[in-house]
């Protein structure tokens, strides 16, 4: 890798910044102790920041360390410690113990509670340093301390200076680490990163303590600087001065700490002159700046420039190699061909009165691909979730190469080798596509511990990771955040994640829901390869596709195996024809498939125009996505509107919904001009959707989900029970305990609880069984009565044959706009646009 332009380093960025403020200072003939406080700050501010932006912690008690430290330095310098040099080694020494200890207990919890425990405990080492008078000083704190090396207050000055820069390079080489980025995977998804075979609490223990040093130092360097030691720097009041200035100055951001010290302390001083009450200004300031831009400092400035990324980490990814390895499947050793690798034996799992796994037996083999279908809400998810130690099992073992893993924790699972993508997206969003499949690939080499070297300089690691990456297609979005990228290419990357496990059981969960057909193909032909040296559990609704792919299906409904054996048998089973299809009246194959029946729809061209996009140009961190779109949608219309992966479907409801503003262009709605209108006001003017991924908010039960939606003139609760009377049962449920189906429905109900005159469906589909796919697609069809609909769906011939007009996009571009029919009737066409050959009903 190429060394990094050094005039750009962070580190020399805020050396001459202290450096600009030291200089004038010196020529105003100021206190130099204002500017080595600075400096100092800076530091602590920067200690509290490795938790917040690297693990996603947010202490509100890191002042525990850094007036510990001050007490330990005050009481040892110039007697244990003859100078200042060794009192700030044992100092680091003393913060990293104490941290240890600290960490051990309070690291048990996250969230509101970690904050509120590291508080406690800030204000219990106070109320001791206030009290134990014999030890501490007490209120006087301890004073006159001597300072043998550096005696002058400009000689200390260039100490803290050296010894800043010096933690600032340490900690900026640190993120960059394996061990650095290890934090941010966790930080983005703590339970991805275990199910690759990380200890969460390690990692988040480890990096507790390297914060708790860096703060340790600051607050050495202030007892140095003071020549003394006192208890207020540990009160509750001063206790979230550390987190201000890390948000002032942007937490998502390396330079973050040094903008927002420097902001504080100059204000506060300033402040402080004019009043007393100087809180009374400054908290207003704080309050606006965090409203106005919740990024800090830095974001504004990168604001300005149009950048719109985070900056704790060089914005870069090793150069793409010349020539890219092909990828090589290889699982570990350990398996014997004929002898199963997994055992499951009775396994039982209850949820209250719900039993999603009711005495289930199966033996998973070697180099075959097994495939695990069921209804939805059959248990297919929890299953995997118990089989990666998600979850534990009420009933029942689970045994892996000879061993029992029933009571194994999931990060161990995954280093014996257990594999698993996951139903619903679950990456690191934060970071590049390349780093999501390097983290993995580091996970399995096991180089997680190191702390100085650069990740991005293992060869060997970025090899294997640019193959994933091109077996999986995304080689040229390697270097988008996961953020940016479409959903399909998401879905691709969750499965790329997986793949670098080289694990020898791989189970997928859904791996093809919302891809295009293309995209179908290559990830089929991948899980082809794969079952060739590995033993992969599959669960898809694709019927077709498990059919023609697998070895062996199990069937699951009800918690229970009721099938169990060869593809062709096992489907044609009536039990699994009545609980998986179920009784459609419906076509089906003979491959037992069940297809929309196709009926005539027209396009009345004369109905008033509902909503209208024009020349619409969008997109996400400056790159454009929609580039010149025209739509138009009629009252009581059903649009659809289709495209492969990544052409822009999704944003397009985005800016139609408001959550996203184009950069050029207009949408109209009933004539009048949202373009720049709030999601909700748009809302409230009668425009609904129902997103891609349900997006329930999980710890409310159905009802709560929908109340919280319902405003006059929305539907009744009779009237969404009279279009999916399953919510009736599931009314009281919390939406994390209900299948994908179930969640589906909820969603689409949600919407109808608002008065709407537009519905958009983005993927309404994805994800189901084909008899609850037939029960949403009914529920639809009785929506299309009551409102105009916008549906996007991958499965082209679901939504032609209930639409009257279709749209298709190709690289941002309008590329189809005419009637549904056409569409439907042109094979060649569809397969010119969209990827694929129209399937026969």
């Amino acid at each position: 890798m190429k060394l990094y332009n050094l005039f750009k380093s962070p580190v020399l960025i805020a050396l001459a910044v202290l450096l600009l403020i030291t200089g004038f200072v010196w020529l105003e003939g100021g206190a130099i102790n204002h500017v080595t406080q600075i400096a100092i700050y800076v530091l602590y501010a920067l200690g509290v920041n490795i938790l917040i932006g690297y693990l996603g912690l947010v202490p509100f008690g890191a002042s525990l360390f850094f007036g510990c430290a001050s007490y330990a330095v005050a009481l040892t310098l110039g007697k244990s410690m003859p100078n200042e040099i060794l009192a700030l080694v044992a100092c680091i020494v003393f913060s990293v113990l104490l941290a240890a200890i600290v960490g051990a207990v309070i690291l048990r919890r996250k969230g509101l509670y970690f904050s509120l425990i590291t508080l406690a405990c800030s204000q219990v080492a106070s109320e001791i340093a206030f009290k134990w008078t014999d030890l501490t000083g007490g209120e006087n704190g301890i004073q006159n301390v001597p300072r043998p090396l550096f005696t002058s207050a400009w000689a200390f000055h260039w100490f803290t200076l050296a010894v800043v820069t010096l933690t600032l390079f340490a900690v900026w080489r640190l993120v960059h680490s394996p061990f650095g980025r290890l934090m941010q995977a966790i930080r983005d998804n703590e339970q991805r990163a275990v199910t690759l075979g990380f200890n969460a609490f390690r990692v988040r223990f480890i990096g507790f303590c390297l914060a708790g040093a860096v703060v340790g130092i600051s607050g050495g360097l202030l007892a140095m600087m003071l020549q003394g030691a006192y208890a207020d720097s540990m009160g509750w009041q001063r206790a979230g001065d550390p987190v201000l200035m890390a948000a002032l100055g942007g937490v998502h951001h390396f330079l973050g700490p040094l903008w927002g010290a420097i902001t504080f302390l100059v204000l506060e001083e300033q402040l402080s002159v004019v009043t007393d009450n100087w809180w009374l200004y400054f908290a207003p300031l704080i309050i606006v700046f965090a409203i106005l831009s919740p990024e800090g400092m830095q974001g504004i400035y990168d604001r300005i420039l149009g950048r719109n990324r985070w900056t704790l980490t060089r914005n870069e990814i090793p150069p793409k190699p010349a020539t890219i390895a092909p990828y090589a499947p290889a699982g570990k050793g350990g398996m014997v061909e004929g002898e199963p690798v997994l055992s499951i034996r009775g396994l039982s799992k209850r949820f209250g009165s719900i039993v999603t796994q009711n005495d289930v037996t199966v033996d998973v083999y070697p180099n075959r691909l097994h495939s695990i279908i069921g209804p939805n809400g059959a248990g297919k998810t929890t299953f995997f979730n118990m089989l990666t130690g998600l979850m534990r099992p009420d009933e029942g073992s689970i045994v892996f190469k000879g061993k029992d893993i029933t009571s194994l924790p999931a990060d161990k699972r995954a280093r014996l080798g257990i594999a698993r993508s996951f139903q619903i997206l679950s990456v690191f969003r934060n970071v590049t596509a390349f780093e999501n499949v390097r983290i993995a690939v580091q996970a399995s080499l096991n180089r997680n511990l190191g702390f100085w070297r650069d990740a991005y300089d293992d060869e060997e690691m970025n090899a294997k990771t640019w193959s994933i990456l091109a077996a999986v297609g995304l080689v040229e979005r390697a270097g988008v955040p996961c953020s940016e990228l479409s959903h399909g290419e998401n879905r691709l990357l969750e499965i790329a994640i997986t793949l670098a496990g080289d694990a020898s059981v791989i189970l997928l969960d859904e791996p093809l829901a919302g891809l295009a057909e293309s995209d179908r193909k290559t990830v089929s032909e991948l899980i082809v390869r794969l079952a060739k040296s590995h033993a992969v559990l599959l669960i898809e609704h694709d019927i077709d596709r498990v059919i023609s792919l697998s070895d062996r299906i199990t069937v699951l409904h009800l918690g229970k195996l009721i099938a169990d054996g060869n593809p062709h048998d096992v489907v044609a089973n009536p039990q699994v024809v009545e609980a998986y299809l179920g009784k459609a009246k419906t076509e089906a194959t003979d491959a037992g498939v069940v297809h929309a029946t196709p009926k005539k729809v027209t396009a009345q061209p004369d109905r008033p125009v509902l909503l209208e996009l024009s020349n619409v140009r969008a997109g996400y961190g400056g790159g454009v996505v929609l580039d010149g779109v025209d739509m138009v949608i009629r009252q009581s219309e059903v649009v659809a509107l289709l495209g492969r992966n990544g052409v822009g479907k999704t944003t397009a409801l985005r800016t139609m919904m408001g959550t996203l503003t184009p950069s050029e262009g207009k949408v109209l709605f009933r004539g009048e001009d949202i373009t720049k209108m709030r999601a909700d006001r748009i809302n409230h003017r009668g425009i609904s959707i129902v997103p891609e991924g349900r997006r329930l908010f999980p710890n409310l039960t159905v009802n709560e989900n929908l109340v919280l939606a319902a405003r006059s003139g929305g539907a009744t609760m009779e009237e969404v029970y009279d279009l999916f009377p399953k919510l009736r049962v599931l009314i009281r449920n919390k939406a994390e305990n209900l299948s994908g189906g179930e969640r589906q429905m909820v969603a689409i109900a949600r919407a109808l609880m608002v008065p709407s005159q537009l519905i958009l469906l983005d993927e309404p589909y994805e994800g189901l069984a084909p008899a609850v796919v037939q029960e949403v697609r009914s529920a639809v069809t009785r929506l299309s009565t009551k409102a105009s609909l916008v549906i996007v769906e991958h499965h082209a011939d679901e939504v032609l044959a209930l639409a009257e007009r279709a749209y298709v996009l190709v690289n941002g571009k309008v590329a189809f706009a005419g009637e549904s029919a056409k569409l439907a009737s042109d094979d060649a066409l569809q397969d010119r646009l969209l990827g694929i050959a129209a399937v026969e009903a």
